[in-house]
C-alpha cells in the first residue's frame, strides 16, 4: 500500500511537495499516478509517470505547475506543486499501474492520501 505524505495548508501561490512511497513494491517497475479528490467531486487523475522511459503527463490544469519526478534510489516518487491555487485544495493519493493512464481501474494499491489546503 502506498504512503502519501507532504500535504498541508499553503497560501495561494505556495507550493508543496508530496511523497508518495512503498515498502512493498519496487516502485520503478510501475508507473505511477497522482490522483485527486476535492470535496464533492469525483477522483480525477493529476499526472502520471511511466515506469519504461520515464516519461510524463499532466492534467490541463495542472499542467505548467506541476511536476512529477521519482527517485528510484528512495523508492519514491514526488509531486512538485507550485503556484497553488485554491481550486488545488484536494485529497491527493497516488497509486501504480503497469503503465500510464487516466483511467482508475486500471491503478492499485490506494494509500490513506494526503490532504492540500490552498487559503488565505
Amino acid at each position: 500500500q502506498f504512503v502519501e505524505s507532504g500535504g498541508g495548508l499553503v497560501q495561494p501561490g505556495g507550493s508543496l511537495r508530496l511523497s508518495c512511497a512503498n515498502s512493498g513494491i519496487t516502485l520503478d517497475y510501475f508507473a505511477i499516478g497522482w490522483f485527486r479528490q476535492a470535496p464533492g467531486k469525483e477522483r480525477e487523475g493529476v499526472s502520471c509517470i511511466n515506469n519504461n522511459d520515464g516519461s510524463t503527463d499532466y492534467a490541463d490544469s495542472v499542467k505548467g505547475r506541476f511536476t512529477i519526478s521519482r527517485d528510484n534510489a528512495k523508492n519514491t516518487v514526488y509531486l512538485q506543486m507550485n503556484s497553488l491555487e485554491p481550486q488545488d485544495t484536494a485529497v491527493y493519493y497516488c497509486a501504480a499501474a503497469p503503465g500510464c493512464s487516466w483511467t482508475e481501474p486500471d491503478f492499485g494499491s490506494w494509500g490513506q492520501g494526503t490532504q492540500v489546503t490552498v487559503s488565505s
